[in-house]
């Protein structure tokens, strides 16, 4: 992004973009969004493949959720900012101790750009062979599931939340059938009635539940994450009342 400190004007002034022909008002607000996020900037600055990056990392510094040694899997991978701090995170990039070396793996319909200590699968999580593809890989069972996926938005508020939550229940299905006992999920939703139905379900099998939203989520956005911690395994199941206290300045 260019500074434009020069002829009397601020270095922080918002860059415009000009309607182009067969550019949507839509696109041009994104596009202008784009341009004047700081993550944005500060992910091409040190290197990370999406602001997308940022939300992980802060959720992480809360949470510990990512440690030396273990396996995750990283669903809805592209472009790849997620991977890499799991990379970094559990020691699987070259170079790393060997006994405390972890394994990530990501998955997604689209070709993912190769990177160090991360290897991705071209393929819909849903493929029947998906979860034993990826525990081959792993090693072993996953001690964490993450998702950062969400479906094209539409436009349309109440549309939009129904298919992420779809997507974040049918990733949660996923990662029952590959986490270890102990293990973590985590998946972005969006806030609009039907989000606690999500938390009900997954209080059936994981010790702890709640929601999170790191600052690196726009304030503009009722973006969240579904964070569940202490996986119990599907058949133990729990009781739905076992909510973890909600953390401050992390709820809605």
């Amino acid at each position: 992004m260019s500074d434009r400190r020069g002829g009397g004007q601020r270095g922080d002034l918002k860059q415009r973009v000009k309607t182009a022909r067969g550019r949507t008002v839509s696109s041009k607000r994104w596009l202008e969004r784009q341009l004047n996020d700081p993550y944005v900037a500060k992910a091409k600055r040190e290197g990370y493949r999406s602001r997308a990056a940022y939300k992980l990392l802060e959720i992480d510094e809360r949470f510990h959720l990512l440690k030396p040694g273990q396996r995750v899997v990283d669903l809805g991978a592209a472009p790849g900012g997620w991977s890499q701090v799991a990379a970094a995170r559990v020691g699987s990039q070259p170079g790393a101790e060997a006994g405390r070396r972890g394994r990530v793996v990501g998955i997604d319909l689209l070709e993912i750009e190769p990177m160090p200590g991360v290897d991705f699968v071209t393929l819909d999580f849903l493929d029947p062979s998906a979860p034993g593809l990826l525990t081959g890989m792993l090693g072993g069972p996953a001690d964490v599931v993450m998702s950062d996926m969400a479906a094209n938005a539409t436009g349309h508020k109440k549309t939009d939340h129904l298919r992420i939550m779809g997507l974040a229940e049918t990733a949660a299905a996923f990662a029952r059938e590959i986490l270890a006992p102990g293990g973590v999920y985590l998946a972005k939703v969006l806030q609009g009635g039907t989000e606690s139905g999500l938390l009900a379900d997954l209080k059936r099998d994981f010790a702890a539940v709640r929601h999170v939203k790191p600052a690196a989520s726009r304030a503009d956005s009722s973006e969240l994450y579904v964070l569940a911690t202490g996986y119990r395994g599907a058949a133990e199941g729990g009781d739905p009342e076992d909510e973890a206290p909600p953390e401050a300045g992390w709820t809605p």
